[in-house]
């Protein structure tokens, strides 16, 4: 599939956005978003495909919880395990202040290139480096606080970080220092983790692209002439060029999976619930906190400290007890038995470069024991249909003031998006909630067959565009369709799922393949995640450590 226009970026794109503030003109506008998203398609389903629209938010586990496989292969021995790099630096005498001081070194230098390659927004430099001498002290005692203790992290722009503005990407909403960390951040600073600051997204998260008229976004670290991903498009940037081995992001539509693929890194949206987003201005139904990572060992690692109930957020009261340290146990489970589920329709929609990197995968999977198992559901090919329409909404309601009041403080892109979404009718907001049910039920009922389920991350690798598009934003639904066109079913039904670096194209641009597991069971997308770095098949794209080493001091 190649992306082809029509495209709308610059002075033409800022003409229509001042123009479909008027009614008819909105009007028209959610026509044609409509027709380009395919809205109609809500309408073919029968009622036995729908459920009741109350419980579109209601968890569905596919069965009841496993018992784990545990092979005691332990973690990959990855080079890019870049917690135990810290940690084997540390115990040679490695300074935490010095990691600190190399990768703020690192993200200013990159932020300084033309075109860009900046993945921080807001800098904490004297609070990481007041924590740093802390952490040092620890580790001279020979007591760190965990396998994060004097590693540098940052946390995308739309979760609370004490002393910095949370924009979420726009200039709409209060940005004055925060009073206080989110949970998941001071969940990471008691872990000993060196927050440095915050890094980029698109504007309220709705672009998967990498684009924003209101952010000096980094390019593709690859490729300057591409798009990063997005939402959490500094977070993948940050991991992919070695500034930090984990990046916080939040995922409402594939906003980790997409730049962990695009960019070649590693990325994990968890079960809704898993993870609190108290301390987000938002806080949907389909937003997921999670990590960008630079292995898999990372990853667990990061859920490891991150999960766990939260008064503040009553979705994580429902996670069931778990054993401490289960994440990063599953990484040693293997993959001999696993059952995984493949829609022959879902590989049929990819681009070829993806469908052949995924396979390729899968083939080595299967010489370690899994059993594929054909799956099929016909509202399956609904779930980006269904994400087009209620991410656009949620943002519609959130921003009722600023859309009345100051319009123009908005990025053009999203004045369209809103002046569509402000026509969508209350029936076909409904009906998109009994499909969502329909879709975690069906979900659910497939889930109880397999362990996890395999899908490209995205259609395409990451799409090409111009200076002016990443100056002024751009509307591309064909470029966004491609980056998102497998990744909302994970968030309208809750489950986990992960994105790993499988290879590249012809153009050596990373692909990544998708894994989803049921509600809760992190440890079965984890096993398969590791399993496929312990084979060589995923990991860190090679051009990335070739161009960027990572920011670790010797």
């Amino acid at each position: 599939m190649k992306l082809l226009p029509p495209r709308l970026s610059g002075a033409a794109l800022r003409s229509l956005a001042r123009a479909a503030r008027a009614p008819l003109a909105a009007r028209a506008a959610y026509e044609v978003l409509r027709n380009d998203f395919r809205l109609h398609r809500l309408e073919e389903p029968g009622p036995e495909h729908r459920g009741d629209a109350a419980a579109a938010t209601v968890l569905v586990a596919g069965a009841p919880p496993r018992p784990a496989r545990d092979a005691g292969l332990g973690p990959p021995s990855s080079r890019e395990a870049t917690t135990e790099l810290y940690r084997r630096r540390y115990e040679a005498g490695l300074s935490p202040g010095a990691a600190v001081t190399e990768a703020l070194a690192r993200a200013r230098q990159l932020a300084a290139r033309s075109p860009s390659l900046g993945s921080m927004l807001d800098y904490a430099e004297t609070e990481a480096l007041r924590a740093a001498e802390a952490s040092a002290a620890r580790h001279r005692a020979g007591r760190p606080l965990s396998p994060w203790d004097g590693v540098p992290v940052v946390v995308k722009e739309e979760m609370a970080v004490l002393g910095l503005p949370r924009r979420v990407g726009t200039q709409v909403i209060d940005g004055a220092p925060q009073p206080r960390d989110g949970t998941l951040v001071a969940r990471l600073r008691g872990a000993g983790a060196l927050v440095l600051g915050t890094t980029p997204m698109t504007e309220l998260g709705l672009s998967p692209l990498g684009v924003s008229p209101l952010r000096a976004l980094p390019r593709h670290p690859l490729d300057p002439g591409r798009v990063a991903g997005g939402s959490s498009t500094g977070s993948g940037v940050a991991v992919a060029t070695g500034v930090v081995p984990m990046a916080v992001g939040c995922d409402g539509g594939g906003s980790i999976r997409i730049p962990a693929a695009v960019c070649g890194v590693f990325g994990l949206k968890p079960t809704f619930g898993r993870v609190s987003r108290a301390g987000q201005v938002t806080a949907g139904t389909l937003e997921h906190f999670g990590p960008l990572a630079s292995s898999s060992l990372d990853l667990a690692r990061a859920l490891e400290v991150m999960a766990g109930p939260d008064p503040a957020d009553a979705a994580t009261l429902l996670a069931p007890v778990r054993r401490a340290g289960s994440f990063e146990r599953a990484l040693g489970r293997g993959v001999a038995g696993l059952r995984v589920g493949v829609f022959d329709s879902e590989w049929l929609d990819a681009d070829a470069p993806v469908v052949r990197a995924g396979q390729e995968a899968l083939r080595a999977l299967v010489a370690e024991g899994v059993t594929l198992v054909p799956l099929a559901s016909p509202l399956l090919a609904l779930a980006p249909t269904l994400g087009y329409l209620l991410l656009p909404l949620a943002a519609r309601a959130f921003l009722h003031e600023a859309w009345r009041t100051r319009p123009d403080d908005l990025g053009p892109d999203l004045q369209l998006t809103l002046a569509a979404a402000s026509h969508v009718p209350a029936f076909e907001y409904l009906r998109a909630q009994e499909l969502r049910t329909g879709l975690r039920r069906e979900l659910a009922r497939l889930l109880a067959a397999v362990d996890v389920v395999a899908l490209p991350a995205t259609q395409t690798v990451a799409p090409a565009v111009d200076d002016t598009a990443f100056a002024s934003g751009v509307l591309w639904p064909e470029a966004v369709q491609a980056m998102c066109r497998f990744t909302f079913l994970a968030n309208l039904t809750g489950v986990p799922a992960a994105s790993v670096p499988v290879g590249v194209d012809a153009a050596g641009m990373p692909i990544g393949l998708q894994i989803l597991g049921d509600v809760w069971d992190e440890e079965s997308v984890l096993a398969v995640a590791a399993h496929l770095e312990r084979l060589g098949v995923a990991r860190l794209e090679p051009a990335l450590r070739a161009r960027f080493p990572a920011a670790v001091p010797g």
